[in-house]
């Protein structure tokens, strides 16, 4: 899913539409009472709330940039499969080869390159809990799909393909013992890409302290109209709003990037990124009738 740098406001502010309202009737009622009925005078010191805003912040801070964190692992993960796709593609088109142009050597690297094109689309499928195995069924054999409809993590079936496939082409010849020892370091590192992905998505970010920094910004949206009231008068309602928008909207966007693979506009691009895997891969083994392009709607983001 990708985001455009030209984001419309109802987009921003409608994740916290009901936290706004809230606090805009709520600022209201108490800037009403100070003014006409004066049932209740409090009146709290301005540095009261000053005091929780600071620390407010500090929570705010720590969480967003633990969620930030998240997110970009997701990203840069991502980014070493593109490079080690590459690479593994590269390595079978350039370490196998033969005395004479074998034909069932040819239907072995296009076999593999197809299978690792589906591999970023099945992890992806996977990492968001959306499989389907029909979406890459185009780039595997009907055994292939069989083999992998047995197994509850896809990705990790077809590495174990490719490691089957990596032993037949050394009991061939068509490789050598170092060369399948450098293919599988390869086939290791897209493990360790997988596995690292998987320790994001299932390691939940923790519960108490969200719901504590929620608790803690609203008790400060309850003391703010108090101090604010005073000073600003009527005016103050707005005043009120203002700062707490910009609290919930902090909140808000850690929230989003926390979670990186939960099929929101502020994801990791995976649909994306398997894309631009597989015409990459396709443009190396000169496949280029088949590359796909992607299409970018008008709207300002779109789910990939």
């Amino acid at each position: 899913m990708l985001l455009k740098t030209k984001i419309p406001l109802r987009y921003i502010f409608g994740g916290i539409r009901t936290e706004l309202f809230f606090v805009f009737f709520y600022a209201g009622i108490i800037a009403l009472e100070n003014k006409y009925i004066h049932l209740i005078a409090i009146s709290i010191p301005l540095s009261v709330p000053m005091v929780l805003g600071t620390v407010l912040s500090l929570l705010l801070a720590f969480k967003s940039n633990q969620a930030y964190d998240r997110w970009w692992e997701a990203r840069v993960v991502w980014g070493a499969v593109v490079n080690d796709s590459r690479t593994l593609v590269r390595q079978i088109l350039c370490f196998a080869e033969t005395p004479y142009d074998s034909e069932e050597m040819q239907n072995w690297q296009a076999r593999l390159t197809n299978r690792q094109i589906a591999w970023p689309y099945a992890l992806g499928m996977t990492l968001r809990k959306q499989m389907e195995p029909e979406k890459i069924s185009p780039y595997l054999s009907p055994e292939e799909l069989e083999f992998v409809a047995t197994h509850e993590n896809i990705p990790n079936a077809l590495l174990q393909l490719h490691a089957q496939d990596l032993r037949h082409a050394l009991q061939q010849g068509w490789i050598n013992r170092y060369q399948q020892i450098e293919l599988d370091n390869t086939l290791t590192k897209l493990t360790d890409s997988m596995g690292r992905c998987e320790r994001i998505k299932n390691t939940v970010f923790p519960v108490t302290y969200s719901l504590y920094t929620h608790f803690c910004l609203f008790f400060f949206v309850l003391l703010l109209p108090f101090a604010l009231l005073d000073v600003f008068g009527m005016l103050g309602v707005f005043v009120v709003l203002a700062i707490s928008a910009a609290f919930f909207l902090i909140e808000k966007m850690a929230i989003h990037l926390q979670d990186p693979f939960e099929d929101k506009p502020t994801d990791t691009p995976v649909t994306a990124i398997a894309q631009t895997i597989e015409r990459n891969l396709k443009q190396m083994t000169g496949d280029h009738q088949a590359v796909r392009q992607v299409k970018v709607p008008d709207s300002h983001f779109f789910m990939l």
